[in-house]
C-alpha cells in the first residue's frame, strides 16, 4: 500500500510538472502516457474489450472499451490538454467527430456554415442530418455583418457556426474571436474546424470557441497510415453530453489507432515547422510562374486575410491552393508529377496534389462549387517534408509540360 501511494504521488508530480510543459515538449509528454508499472516511455496499448470488476456493478475505471480504453484516454487528454480545453473525444475518423458534434442538435435547428465549406462537411449536412430536420445555411464568413444578419433573421433557430480558418480549399481566413463572440451574442455555439492549423499553429478555444474539431487522420497523426477524429471543448456540461453520443452511438478510435496518433503527435511541432517553411517558399515562388492565375496562402502579405492570420495563429500553415491560368491543363499537371502524389487528404511528411472539383468538393454541384469559386484550374498542395527544391523542381517540370 505504501509503495502504491508512493507511485501515486509520483505520478501526479509528473503530471504538475508537464502543465509547466511548453507546447513543443507537451506533445512530446501526454497527460498519463507511459506505464507506472513498468515503467514504459510510451503509450501501452490496451487491446482489451473489457475489464474485470472486483464487484457486481462496481468497476474501478473501466468497464467495457466503448465507453472508455487506457490508450484512448491518454490521447483524449493529450488533444484537450494541447488545444486548452478541458476534455478531449476520439472518433474513428473526421467526419464521425464531425457528425457527433452536429449530433448535439435537433430536428428544428438551424447550423451556419461558410461559402466555403469542406465537401464532407456539406454532404453530411445536405445527405444525412437534413433528413432529420437539422437545417443549415450557407453564408460568407468573411462578412461579418452577413453572419450577424443570418443570424438575427434566424430569430433564434441558428444553434451553432460550424467554420474553420483557413477555409479549404480556398484558404479563407475568418476572424475566429469575432465570429465566438458573434455566435455567443445569440445563443449559438462557435465550433471551429482546426484541422489545417492544429493546436501547434492556433488554439480556438482560447479566441473564444466552444468546440474544436479535427480530422487527425491529416497532420495530427502526419504518415497518412490512421484514420481519426479529435474533438475538445472547454465547458464541462458540453463535454458531458458529446461523451453521452460518443458512447451511446460508439463511433470510437480503436486502441492501436489511438496509440499510432500519439506517436505521431510527438513529431507534429517539428514537421510544420519543415512544412510551413517550404509552403511559405513555394507560395511566393508560385506567384511568378506565368501559368499560375492567383496564390492563395495566407502567409503572402497581400493575401485578404492576412492580417487576422498573424493575430489568431503561428504563420500561414502548409497547405498553398492556386489557380492556373486558362491555356494550362490543370489534370496534366496533377498526373506529371514525379515527387509529390496525387491523393486526396493532407497534413502528412510526404506532398500531396488535390483536384478540389473532382476530388474533396465532388459531392459539391457545379453551380455551387462555382459561387464558393472552386474552378476546374484549381489546385490544393499539402506540402510536405521534402527538401523544398525537390518539391519546386517537380512543380515547375509539371506546369512545363501542361501549358
Amino acid at each position: 500500500m505504501r509503495e502504491q501511494n508512493k507511485q501515486k504521488e509520483q505520478r501526479k508530480q509528473k503530471e504538475q510538472n508537464r502543465q509547466s510543459l511548453h507546447l513543443d515538449s507537451q506533445l512530446i509528454h501526454a497527460p498519463g502516457d507511459g506505464d507506472p508499472a513498468f515503467g514504459d516511455v510510451v503509450v501501452p496499448i490496451h487491446l482489451t474489450t473489457t475489464y474485470e470488476q472486483p464487484a457486481c456493478g462496481q468497476p474501478i475505471r473501466y468497464d467495457y472499451s466503448r465507453g472508455g480504453n487506457p490508450t484512448r484516454q491518454v490521447l483524449e487528454d493529450q488533444i484537450a490538454v494541447l488545444e486548452g480545453g478541458s476534455h478531449g473525444y476520439a472518433f474513428g475518423s473526421g467526419m464521425a467527430a464531425i457528425t457527433a458534434t452536429l449530433s448535439l442538435f435537433s430536428p428544428g435547428d438551424g447550423v451556419l456554415v461558410p461559402n466555403n465549406v469542406y465537401g464532407g462537411t456539406y454532404r453530411v449536412l445536405e445527405r444525412y442530418f437534413k433528413g432529420f430536420g437539422l437545417d443549415y445555411q450557407i453564408v460568407d464568413f468573411a462578412d461579418i455583418e452577413a453572419v450577424a444578419r443570418a443570424l438575427r433573421q434566424s430569430r433564434g433557430a441558428i444553434k451553432a457556426l460550424l467554420f474553420e480558418s483557413p477555409t479549404n480549399p480556398l484558404l479563407t481566413v475568418v476572424d475566429i474571436a469575432a465570429l465566438s463572440e458573434l455566435a455567443h451574442e445569440y445563443g449559438a455555439l462557435a465550433v471551429v474546424d482546426n484541422t489545417f492549423m492544429t493546436p501547434y499553429l492556433q488554439r480556438p478555444l482560447e479566441l473564444g470557441a466552444d468546440v474544436v474539431l479535427h480530422s487527425a487522420t491529416k497532420y495530427l497523426g502526419g504518415h497518412s497510415d490512421v484514420i481519426a477524429g479529435l474533438v475538445a471543448v472547454g465547458d464541462k456540461a458540453l463535454a458531458k453530453r458529446l461523451h453521452f453520443i460518443q458512447y451511446a452511438t460508439g463511433g470510437i478510435l480503436s486502441p492501436f489507432d489511438s496509440y499510432l496518433l500519439t506517436r505521431g503527435i510527438k513529431t507534429l511541432g517539428v514537421r510544420l515547422e519543415r512544412a510551413c517553411t517550404s509552403a511559405q517558399a513555394l507560395a511566393a515562388w508560385l506567384e511568378e510562374q506565368p501559368q499560375v492565375a492567383r496564390v492563395f496562402y495566407p502567409g503572402l502579405a497581400h493575401h485578404p486575410g492576412h492580417d487576422i492570420q498573424i493575430t489568431q495563429a503561428r504563420n500561414g500553415g502548409a497547405l498553398v491552393s492556386f489557380e492556373l491560368t486558362a491555356g494550362v491543363d490543370a489534370r496534366m499537371v496533377a498526373t506529371s508529377l514525379r515527387v509529390i502524389a496525387l491523393a486526396e487528404s493532407l497534413g502528412a511528411v510526404e506532398s500531396l496534389l488535390c483536384h478540389p472539383a473532382t476530388m474533396t468538393h465532388a459531392s459539391v454541384p457545379a453551380p455551387l462549387r462555382a459561387q464558393m469559386g472552386i474552378s476546374d484550374q484549381l489546385l490544393r498542395l499539402s506540402v510536405g517534408i521534402e527538401h523544398a527544391a525537390d518539391l519546386r523542381a517537380d512543380l515547375a517540370g509539371a506546369l512545363a509540360h501542361a501549358t
